[in-house]
């Protein structure tokens, strides 16, 4: 195997993909890169066995081979290079020598017959979506999924295609994001799928806000393919909950309020709530809201604010993280909170965008 091209021409798809290489790895190959040369073409795949990407490149000139080398070392290498440099890549038995102007590299190499591969996808059926509206599902959501819960399902994000929606849901069981998209024609079927914490992320960081893609949902993988990088995903096999028994109704008790003004006061009372547990108490009354927090240490914050409300008075506590978060997410310049009482979840909704909703379980303070 044997190529040479641009610095950038390397660096821009190993960028693309050096996110799924784990620097601790319990098999050594998957600290690896697997290089594929054809014609003027380098392939380059990462993979951790749950999240696969392949990114694809025109080099000047190559021999066809394969060969894995160390990730992180081969980005670093190529990331440390001067812009615009050649860089020549060649194979001799398991040494992998990369060259530019005066500097030589040498890397350890493992078969590329023993990298794994995705299996191909099963059953599938593919969504055209636009690459803006797939970010904004995402953006608006991911930050509400669990990690590393006992209730696997839960650590990743599910996607519901529905007639001409798509529609994406996130709940680590003490709050919940809900965003919808609408499609550019109706799906083939109805279909639920649970792409994992990890797929999610770099499919998300992969996308643009020009262009269209294609999302191929199979029974037991996710594929994407976003402007030469193509991302497979497994699926996460578990139910996801019944997120609309989940979704309180809008509520008789609602404080309207501008965005910025609520989620600035949240920040300044939330410095001195509890480390651990983040909780702040909202006492709602006619017109205003006092937000108070304390902490072990008997420090003490207390804000009131001026807005709109006028339901009964009451106290309710919340997770400051989980309010800033979502209020954080939506779009709007004014939010609407409905709470039916202190015990009931808080329903945040943007009042003229209908496509976002967020859940906020209470706290006991």
């Amino acid at each position: 195997m044997k190529f040479s091209a641009s610095r950038e021409s390397i660096l821009k798809p190993l960028q693309a993909v050096i996110g799924v290489v784990e620097r601790r790895q319990t098999m050594a190959i998957l600290s690896h890169v697997l290089l594929r040369t054809d014609k003027d073409k380098l392939s380059i795949t990462a993979t951790d066995l749950e999240v696969e990407l392949v990114a694809d490149t025109a080099v000047d000139s190559a021999v066809a081979g394969e060969v894995t080398v160390p990730g992180r070392k081969f980005y670093d290498i190529c990331r440390a290079l001067p812009e615009g440099c050649k860089v020549e890549v060649s194979l001799s038995g398991d040494r992998l020598t990369l060259k530019a102007g005066r500097s030589r590299f040498t890397l350890s190499t493992l078969q590329a017959a023993d990298y794994p591969t995705v299996d191909e996808i099963v059953g599938e059926h593919s969504l055209d979506v636009a690459q803006t509206n797939l970010h904004w599902l995402i953006d608006k959501t991911q930050f509400s999924m669990a990690q590393q819960d006992v209730r696997y399902y839960l650590n990743g994000l599910l996607l519901e295609s529905e007639g001409k929606h798509l529609r994406a849901v996130a709940t680590d069981g003490h709050r919940l994001a809900l965003a919808e998209i609408e499609l550019a024609g109706a799906a083939k079927k109805n279909e639920q799928v649970i792409v994992p914490r990890k797929g999610v992320l770099e499919l998300n960081r992969l996308l643009d806000d020009e262009g269209d893609l294609t999302v191929v949902l199979g029974s037991n993988h996710i594929r994407v393919d976003c402007e030469g990088v193509r991302l497979t995903s497994k699926l996460i096999d578990g139910r996801f909950p019944d997120y609309d028994r989940v979704i309180p109704e809008k509520a008789a008790n609602v404080i309207k309020a501008d965005r910025e003004l609520l989620r600035h006061a949240l920040q300044r009372i939330g410095i001195l709530s509890n480390e651990k547990y983040r909780g702040v108490r909202l006492e709602l009354d006619n017109g205003s809201v006092t937000i108070s927090a304390n902490n072990p240490d008997q420090e003490e914050a207390t804000e009131t604010i001026e807005l709109e409300y006028q339901g009964e008075k009451m106290e309710i506590g919340f997770n400051v993280n989980y309010l800033l978060e979502a209020l954080g997410a939506a779009d709007s310049e004014e939010v609407e909170l409905h709470i039916t009482d202190s015990n009931s979840s808080c329903l945040i909704v943007s009042p003229e965008i209908d496509r976002a909703k967020y859940v906020v379980m209470p706290m006991r303070l």
